[in-house]
């Protein structure tokens, strides 16, 4: 095994971390997905949504051209880099992780783009993550300040994703299948997705604006406050759509697990001894952190541990700065401290954190002590969900930009 010094275990983790993110970007995944199974339409219509639609619609536009005949893209603000002076496409903007008006024009902008479909051509749809946030068509009676609330809410309620977005399909016009039934009958359709879930479940992916799912229980929905349930009631109407005939098939191009194991192979051929751990990561984030930093103290094999997955973070009234990763890492650190030998970053594969523009952290047995040299208390930052300040203050933020990709969260951690 390798022998590195704290300094070189930051840079190689970082140095790995950015190269998978460089491997999985859209364009890269889209542009080889289509190449491996060309489109045969002479026409194609490119619809992008999600985090990674800007870099998804670069790589659609360099696998097919002038094919290209319409084009709807709809991202997180400040994450259509340079796709409309690169390629002519444009690019609108939205609100995430909470909506915003712009999230409601894009829904009916939507509905109105496929309106408007030629007949002559095949519909290429591009799915990742935040697809949920970034379009949305409601009921008349749901207003914009019911849809922010109900995000709130989901955002600090502490359920997995799969929950949170059965809750978003149930109060919506379009999600869960809903577009779907706009597609003019008889026109192919393509679905190429990032999945941002743990099962890779289409109908979960950006809230399944294409992808009917199973929708919630009345056992589940019972367990939803009052307010939610007639949030519910309200869309139940706009629910009803006409049986489809259109025939969707989606294809998974981007997945946490896939991404892990690119990691790991990136990994060993640095020479590093690699032990990837398939179990995914979910949960409460404080309560990963403090597991995997006890993992490693008392039983870790050396080398490098990769896992993947998506952690949840319940939030107090008045949450202070981070994102769920943060907090996985700040815990670990808190367990790790005075710690020589361990090392661990855990970041969101999309650059983002929680509602932070943060991606993550790296941490390691000094970080605490960073941290409270600069006047913060790590239990009262874990307390208040504050971990983005501890962080930022002993310098062990990660801060990408937007990555063009979103497949979940990575956390890489070093045993000497």
């Amino acid at each position: 095994m390798q022998t590195l010094t704290s300094a070189d275990i930051r840079k190689r983790l970082l140095q790995l971390y950015q190269q998978l993110l460089e491997a999985i970007r859209g364009d890269r995944l889209v542009a080889q997905a289509l190449k491996d199974r060309p489109l045969q339409a002479d026409k194609i219509a490119l619809l992008a949504t999600g985090k990674a639609a800007a870099s998804m619609a670069q790589g659609a536009k360099q696998a097919l051209g002038e094919r290209l005949v319409q084009t709807q893209v709809i991202t997180k603000t400040d994450h259509c880099g340079m796709l409309e002076k690169e390629t002519g496409i444009t690019c609108i903007e939205a609100g995430h992780p909470l909506p915003d008006q712009r999230s409601l024009e894009a829904g009916q902008g939507l509905l109105d783009w496929l309106s408007r479909l030629s007949a002559d051509v095949s519909l290429l749809v591009l799915t990742s993550g935040g697809t949920s946030a970034l379009v949305e068509c409601l009921p008349a009676t749901t207003s914009l300040e019911d849809l922010v609330r109900l995000n709130q809410w989901l955002l600090g309620s502490g359920l997995d994703i799969q929950a949170v977005n059965r809750i978003r399909q149930s109060v919506s016009c379009i999600k869960g299948g809903g577009l779907l039934a706009r597609v003019p009958a008889g026109m192919r359709l393509a679905h190429l997705i990032l999945s941002d879930v743990p099962d890779d479940d289409p109908a979960v992916i950006g809230s399944g604006l294409f992808v009917p799912g199973d929708g919630m229980s009345e056992q589940e929905a019972a367990r939803l406050p009052d307010w939610i349930q007639s949030l519910q009631r309200a869309a139940a109407p706009c629910r009803e759509w006409p049986e489809n005939t259109v025939r969707l098939h989606s294809q998974i191009i981007g997945s946490n697990r896939l991404a892990c194991q690119q990691l790991a192979d990136l990994a060993a051929e640095t020479g590093l001894e690699v032990h990837l751990h398939a179990e995914p990561l979910a949960g409460d984030a404080g309560l990963q952190g403090q597991r995997l930093a006890g993992y490693l103290q008392q039983r870790a094999a050396g080398g490098l541990h990769i896992w993947g997955g998506e952690t949840t973070v319940v939030l107090p009234e008045n949450p202070g700065r981070g994102g769920r990763n943060q907090h996985l890492a700040l815990a670990a650190a808190q367990q790790l401290a005075g710690s020589v030998d361990m090392t661990l970053l855990a970041a969101g594969t999309d650059g983002s954190d929680g509602p932070t523009s943060d991606a993550g952290a790296l941490v390691d047995g000094a970080t605490v002590r960073r941290g409270e040299e600069q006047g913060f208390d790590v239990q009262r930052a874990l307390q208040q969900r504050d971990a983005g300040s501890f962080l930022e203050a002993a310098g062990d933020l990660i801060d990408t930009g937007a990555t063009g990709t979103n497949v979940m969260d990575i956390v890489l951690a070093y045993k000497a």
